[in-house]
Parts: C-alpha cells; sequence; structure tokens
C-alpha cells in the first residue's frame, strides 16, 4: 500500500511540473508512440522526481512502464538507472532481468536510449555479450536499438570491437532509427580511436544508409566529409 501511495504521488508531481506548450514541442520528436499523454516535463525535472521516489517497488515501476504517460514511462527508467548504478551484483542482475522482461513497454527511441546504455551497458562491460548479438537479430526495432545503444558504455569504458561487430550487423537494417542509433555508436567510436572507425568506413562506407554515414563522420573536416558522401553516389 506504501508503494501505490509513493506511485500515486510521484505521477502527481510529474503532473504539477507539466507544461501544455512544451508538451506540444516534445511530441513533435517522437514519431512511433501513437496516443501517448506528453505532459512537457524536462528530463532534468524528471530526474529530480526520480531521485525521490526511487525506493518504489518493481511491481510499481512496471505500472509506470505500463503507462500511456510519456513521462511516467521515463521516470520509471530513470529509477531503474538509479537503482542499477547503487545496486549490489545480486540487485543488479535482478534489474536487468526485471528491464528485459519489460522491454516491450518501450515505444520509442527514447525509451531505450535513457535505459540501456545505464542498465544492461554496465551490467554486459565484463560479461558475455550474446545476449545483444541476439537483439541486433530481433523482429523489434526497439530490441535492434538497444543492442547498438547498449555499446555505448564499452566504448566509454575504452572497448570498441563489439559496437564496431553489431554496427556491422546492423548495416542493412531498414528503419532510420537504427541507421542513427548505429552511426551514433560508430561516431562515438572515432572518440576513442579514429583509426578503427576509418577502417570501419574504408569496408562498409558503400553499403551504408546515407543517414548512417552521415552521423558516422560527423566529426569530420567538411573536406573529408563530402569525399565519404560523394564517393556513396
Amino acid at each position: 500500500m506504501q508503494n501505490h501511495c509513493l506511485a500515486t504521488q510521484a505521477k502527481k508531481a510529474l503532473l504539477k511540473q507539466s507544461g501544455s506548450k512544451k508538451s506540444l514541442t516534445v511530441r513533435t520528436f517522437f514519431k512511433h508512440c501513437h496516443g501517448d499523454v506528453f505532459l512537457g516535463v524536462s528530463a532534468l525535472v524528471i530526474r529530480k522526481i526520480a531521485k525521490e521516489y526511487n525506493s518504489l517497488a518493481l511491481e510499481e515501476i512496471q505500472k509506470l512502464m505500463n503507462s500511456s504517460v510519456h513521462e511516467e514511462r521515463s521516470l520509471a527508467h530513470v529509477i531503474l538507472c538509479m537503482r542499477f548504478r547503487k545496486a549490489d551484483c545480486a540487485e543488479q542482475a535482478k534489474i536487468v532481468e526485471f528491464y528485459l522482461a519489460h522491454r516491450n513497454t518501450i515505444r520509442d527511441w527514447d525509451g531505450v536510449d535513457n535505459s540501456a546504455p545505464y542498465i544492461l551497458g554496465p551490467f554486459l562491460l565484463n560479461r558475455d555479450k550474446k545476449l545483444l548479438y541476439d537483439l541486433a537479430q530481433s523482429k523489434s526495432l526497439w530490441d535492434r536499438r538497444i543492442a547498438i545503444v547498449s555499446t555505448w558504455w564499452f566504448i566509454r569504458h575504452g572497448k570498441i570491437d563489439d559496437a564496431l561487430r553489431i554496427a556491422q550487423k546492423l548495416l542493412l537494417d531498414k528503419e532510420d532509427l537504427i541507421h542513427k542509433a548505429t552511426g551514433w555508436m560508430l561516431r562515438e567510436v572515432g572518440k576513442r580511436s579514429l583509426e578503427a572507425l576509418v577502417e570501419f568506413l574504408s569496408a562498409h562506407h558503400k553499403i551504408m544508409p546515407r543517414t548512417m554515414l552521415r552521423y558516422a563522420i560527423e566529426k569530420f573536416p567538411a573536406h573529408e566529409r563530402q569525399q565519404y558522401l560523394r564517393l556513396q553516389k
């Protein structure tokens, strides 16, 4: 009962911070979560609310994840990330199992980006990565995005091989949101090893989706970007 009351209070805290004008602006960034209610609460405010309600039971977090209110799902993910960061190994494994079991509640790109790199990323950093390779072959757009975006944590810690291998598996993906996410991770690889990124581009730039390529070479000098783009034509 106490956790149920906390969940209700958390929802009220979000509602109190809602802004109709901002909600209309935010809605334009999301094309997949039809039927969502947008409150227009900023990520910074959501994080502040999450700190206050991070003791919610997983059952109550699940209810937030199932919500049609966009920010309630975001709140659930932020709470999970906070809990994961402070948890011991056993509790982290429990959170990962819970997250994977309920990842079908993800409805758009932010649901992946605000959770997978901070839960699956650190959990799998020094573990077998087979899960991500399986997700990269899933029919689910969000599973595939989870696979590539989770590698951000590896890249951050100087481990780029899995990002490159999963990027290669996604080269022929048909979804724009996968093109963007993969290009983003390739760009992050380039920050750690420009040589590795250039080698990847040399092998694959002709077949890469143009959006993926644009994202990957975003930090290159203008003349180099143009050269890669011309070679694709």
